[in-house]
């Protein structure tokens, strides 16, 4: 079970998801409920009648940034920038500057002193490059916030085809949770999509506690794994906080014997990385680099909502190490045969 092989499956590729369900909460949702490796088909809407009115739901209110920007070198080439760490530890504004870390997509590697010009009120100019990330230094004649919400675009994960031109307004509203606060991600915890105002509602007129964390997704989500065995990989950093608010009531729940259920994989991994030995949660903010896989013993979680993954993706994984890999291999197989939707705009599962 240590083998990156064992977490492959065959995936058509027609059943990637290239939008969102036409509403959130239409969605599919494959019920897996471990006790029984009983599996049902249902639609997310009915994530309520799961739900126990004792359950504390926890979910990850960071908000994605619209950092992928289009431009041109000052010679003339094409660049295409994707801001890493807006909103973490942010310098603030210096008379209209800011310095990031940036994935940079080019014809050839940008130098340092390069100059890059986005939009007639923003600039910027290559200051370093290390380990492919460069640092760039922005300047911008407006306030940064509002030049970036007029001309960035939302970072879309790469198995989603869209072309600059392509590129859907809609997507700002879509590939966002309702809940969303804090910005600072480069991808959506994409469990959460699925969630409406009015689902939360009925969720909490249903008794359901919800509470939230902070985790913003690096880019790191997508990066392969490339060990064949799987220990001998490393897990990318994501800042996270957890209010003492929030670690209190969840304590609380565990205290009662309620039940903690996650939404998304990014919750998931916060609640377990921030609780001690005796499964009590601490507050406060960092980097979570935990991996979990097989063998991993679960503290705070009792049950999570969450997507469909990449095969032989870290997710994946940990999905595997909540449910078992065979019986997630197993529902995965039962998801491609009913053609779910996959990925981050695809359908839902929970798993309890």
């Amino acid at each position: 079970m240590y083998r990156l092989e064992d977490y492959d499956y065959h995936l058509p590729e027609e059943l990637i998801a290239q939008t969102p369900a036409p509403s959130r909460d239409g969605s599919r949702l494959l019920h897996l409920q471990r006790s029984r490796n009983h599996l049902e088909h249902l639609q997310f809407r009915d994530i309520v009648d799961l739900l126990h009115p004792s359950d504390l739901l926890v979910v990850n209110n960071t908000r994605v940034v619209p950092g992928r920007l289009y431009g041109r070198k000052q010679t003339g080439g094409k660049v295409e920038a994707l801001i890493l760490n807006y909103g973490q530890n942010d310098p603030g504004d210096d008379g209209g500057q800011r310095t990031y870390r940036c994935l940079i997509k080019a014809s050839k590697q940008a130098r340092a002193g390069t100059r890059l010009v986005f939009d007639e009120d923003l600039t910027g100019e290559v200051q370093g490059f290390s380990d492919g990330v460069y640092t760039v230094r922005f300047a911008s004649s407006q306030p940064f916030e509002a030049v970036l919400g007029r001309i960035g675009r939302m970072p879309l994960p790469p198995y989603i085809k869209r072309s600059e031109d392509e590129a859907d307004e809609s997507d700002r509203q879509r590939y966002q949770t309702v809940y969303a606060r804090e910005q600072g991600a480069i991808a959506a915890p994409t469990a959460g999509l699925h969630f409406t105002d009015a689902t939360l509602a009925r969720i909490r007129d249903k008794g359901v506690d919800i509470v939230p964390v902070t985790l913003h997704v690096g880019y790191g989500t997508f990066v392969p794994v490339r060990v064949d065995d799987i220990r001998d990989h490393r897990m990318h950093e994501e800042w996270f906080f957890i209010s003492a608010e929030t670690a209190d009531r969840i304590n609380r729940a565990k205290d009662e014997g309620r039940r903690v259920v996650a939404v998304g994989t990014t919750s998931v991994r916060t609640l377990e990385y921030a609780a001690r030995k005796n499964g009590r949660l601490t507050p406060g903010t960092g980097r979570c680099d935990l991996f979990i896989y097989p063998g991993f013993a679960f503290r705070v979680v009792d049950a999570m909502i969450t997507n469909f993954h990449l095969p032989k993706s870290t997710l994946l994984m940990l999905v595997s190490a909540f449910a078992g890999r065979e019986t997630m291999l197993h529902a995965y197989a039962e998801a491609v045969r009913e053609k779910y939707r996959f990925f981050s705009y695809g359908d839902a599962m929970m798993i309890e």
